[in-house]
């Protein structure tokens, strides 16, 4: 990690590490809560954000609203209305052995009086997805089943009622008399778990490869997907399961009941599935003794665990104890060590990217990891074969940390006859010479009109959370490109498992698909007059995502959707921005020169303009209101600590911003001002303790007037 840092540090400025960082944690946030298709283990995740966290704390100016560390997760889905939580659903920080649980009840009990007794309520941490369950009050005192949400980005989710209700064991209405036993009130909100049973996963993918589909990859990525379903007939067949183990109030989301002990005990006496393995105990002692036999029982549940959640009981411990930027301080997971497996490398495909990156893929023999049926898993690139010493035929170790795409972590064995793998020198698609930039470990293609990168572009493109063309997947692209669905050493298969053959290309770039008509997509196989239709109307649609959107789908490297949105409101227009020179570029707020040059050799290519122009003939919107930012506040850094009257911390952020300032997550010497609220806890003594001005909300308010 000291050679890496070292080596970051010599190449990269601090600011450009930060970028660097936060667009890649961005990116892996994106892949596991939206697609829902993780390439790193928990632990690889973690290693990036630990890492974003320590260069934070050097930099604090540097900080931004945006980054990572000041959020709590991914984005939500497109397809269902989205709803805010009563209270954001955090994610937890990790302890992966011993002496990191110990280091974290000390600072438990070092936050609290010496005097009071601390007990901790341990549960099995489920592989499953997050949910929240809003019950209000009914006819005969009853209480019903209003709204079920996904956890979504955290702040907000995605209502899924209508599938919940498919979910037996969710309680579509709970009586009186349950009620009262339970000593619960008629308004409440329950959290939980949806998991899918390993016994129906095993089912689910034996249908799915009868049809000729690919298995799904893991149960948890299995019932994101089900819960996700637009038809709730395909939710019910799937028998999900949802165990709670949140009892809050309806509309603030606070604790109902005065101990977690105590909020399993009414969940249960309501009628709501809880999980028989809790316990509290009254030392950390006795945390690791259930973790102990947590472990043991893994491979007997019949649903997917992967550690142990353990959580202060008292609420009101709780609630003086608060939160960190993303995570509670007093609950944390104990991560069990990932699931591995032996078998044999066969073969070592070549994927191609988007931006030309070649990923090699190792072909495996099919081994069960964790229930799990495992056939590729991820080399990265050159070096990581190089430093692994693996060739084809050797007996390797996969690992499937946090249920991800597996990767090989060693060789096992020696074939006697095995095979060097040779990193092509030619792209595997179009041919064309691979080139390497210095200072990088990636092979790439150049070649801009490869028909993989093409692919790449028009799925980026249409993807969510870009332009967000619903339809448009890989097998529907491949189909318009022309392309078998083997293309760079990975098949695909199309809907049903009907395999995509070889025909006349309909598109050869993103500014063709605006161009498609009804009687083009009519000729596709499995695509009748309804498809084809809602195709083009989420075509159609597209055409109003906006200038933010359009950069972002353009692919341009180190663009991502923050930086596309200030430059779109920078500039206003696509015109204005091509136009813009690199110093030009690097006065748009948190664009350095990396991102400057990025954005001006790729205008410089002479397609890439014509694509814009193409679609800007077509009807594509690359306009938006221009917003300037206010000076008053430049070169100044914030603090924000604590509960103010009227304005959230990320309302109080974006005004500061706006007006030209910063906003920092620690207090330093270089700190301006802390803004405090109610509650504030160790950043208002420090900043007392360093002479730093403090303000409440009114002084916050002067400021902004000045």
């Amino acid at each position: 990690m000291g050679l890496y840092n070292a080596v970051m540090a010599h190449l990269f400025t601090a600011e450009e590490q930060l970028q660097k960082l936060r667009d890649e944690i961005r990116h892996h946030e994106y892949l596991y809560y939206v697609l829902d298709a993780p390439v790193l283990t928990d632990a690889q995740y973690d290693v990036l954000v630990n890492r974003l966290k320590a260069l934070e704390a050097e930099h604090p100016e540097l900080v931004t609203p945006d980054s990572p560390t000041q959020r709590v997760g991914g984005k939500p889905r497109e397809g269902f209305a989205k709803v805010a939580h009563s209270r954001p659903m955090l994610s937890l920080d990790n302890a992966y052995d011993e002496g990191e649980l110990r280091a974290w009840e000390q600072r438990v009990r070092d936050a609290l009086p010496s005097t009071e007794t601390v007990r901790y309520v341990c549960e099995l941490k489920l592989d499953g997805l997050s949910m929240a369950l809003h019950y209000r009050a009914g006819s005969h005192g009853a209480a019903h089943l209003e709204r079920g949400l996904t956890r979504g980005d955290g702040a907000i989710g995605e209502d899924v009622t209508s599938n919940v209700r498919t979910v037996r064991t969710v309680p579509l209405s709970i009586s009186a008399a349950h009620l009262e036993a339970a000593g619960m009130p008629q308004s409440f909100e329950v959290r939980g778990e949806v998991v899918l049973p390993q016994s129906a996963f095993v089912k689910l993918n034996e249908e799915r490869e009868a049809a000729g589909m690919a298995p799904a990859a893991n149960p948890r990525n299995a019932a994101a997907g089900t819960i996700r379903t637009l038809e709730p007939s395909i939710v019910a067949q799937r028998r999900l399961d949802f165990y709670a183990y949140f009892l809050l109030r309806e509309g603030d989301g606070e604790s109902l009941l005065a101990h977690q002990s105590d909020a399993l005990k009414a969940l249960k006496a309501a009628g709501f599935h809880v999980n028989e393995h809790a316990r509290t105990v009254e030392s950390i002692a006795g945390v690791w003794e259930f973790i102990e036999e947590a472990e043991k029982l893994r491979d007997r549940l019949g649903y997917e665990i992967d550690g142990v959640v353990v959580k202060v009981d008292s609420t009101a411990q709780q609630k003086r104890l608060g939160f960190t930027g993303r995570a509670p301080r007093w609950a944390i997971a104990y991560k069990f060590a990932a699931r591995a497996g032996v078998t044999k490398l066969e073969d070592v495909l070549f994927q191609v990217g988007r931006t030309g990156k070649v990923t090699p893929v190792a072909a495996l023999t099919p081994v069960s990891i964790g229930g799990t049926t495992v056939t590729r898993a991820t080399l990265h690139n050159a070096d990581e074969i190089e430093r692994l010493g693996v060739r084809i035929g050797d007996s390797v170790q996969v690992e499937r940390g946090g249920d991800v795409i597996p990767k090989i972590v060693c060789v096992v064995e020696k074939a006697k006859h095995s095979q060097e793998i040779v990193f092509p020198e030619l792209c595997p698609v179009c041919r064309s010479p691979l080139k390497k930039v210095e200072g990088e470990v990636d092979w790439r293609c150049v070649n801009n009109s490869c028909p993989a990168r093409v692919r790449e572009e028009i799925l980026h493109w249409a993807a969510r959370g870009v332009m967000n063309i619903e339809g448009l997947g890989d097998a529907m692209v491949a189909q318009l490109l022309g392309q078998s669905a083997e293309l760079g050493g990975e098949a695909e298969e199309l809907v049903e498992g009907a395999p995509v053959v070889a025909r006349k290309a309909l598109i050869h770039t993103i500014g063709d698909l605006y161009r498609l008509t009804q009687a083009q997509l009519l000729g596709l196989e499995r695509v009748g007059e309804k498809t084809a239709d809602a195709l083009l109307a989420q075509i159609e649609r597209s055409k109003s995502a906006g200038l933010a959107r359009v950069l972002l789908g353009l692919g341009i490297r180190f663009v991502g959707e923050r930086t596309a949105q200030l430059l779109a409101e920078h500039f206003g227009s696509m015109e204005a921005l091509i136009a813009a020179t690199g110093e030009e570029l690097e006065a748009v707020n948190e664009v350095g020169p990396k991102v400057a040059q990025a954005i001006v050799e790729f205008f410089a290519v002479s397609k890439n303009r014509e694509l814009v122009a193409d679609l800007a003939a077509e009807g594509v919107v690359m306009t938006a209101e221009k917003r300037k930012r206010s000076s008053t506040l430049e070169g100044l850094t914030f603090v924000l600590t604590g509960t103010l009257p009227s304005l959230t911390r990320e309302e109080a952020k974006e005004r500061i911003e706006s007006a030209g300032g910063r906003v920092s997550g620690s207090v330093s010497k270089k700190t301006s001002y802390v803004v405090a609220g109610e509650e504030a806890g160790s950043k208002l003594e420090k900043a007392t303790a360093l002479g730093v001005t403090v303000l409440d909300e009114a002084g916050l308010m002067e400021l902004f007037r000045a």
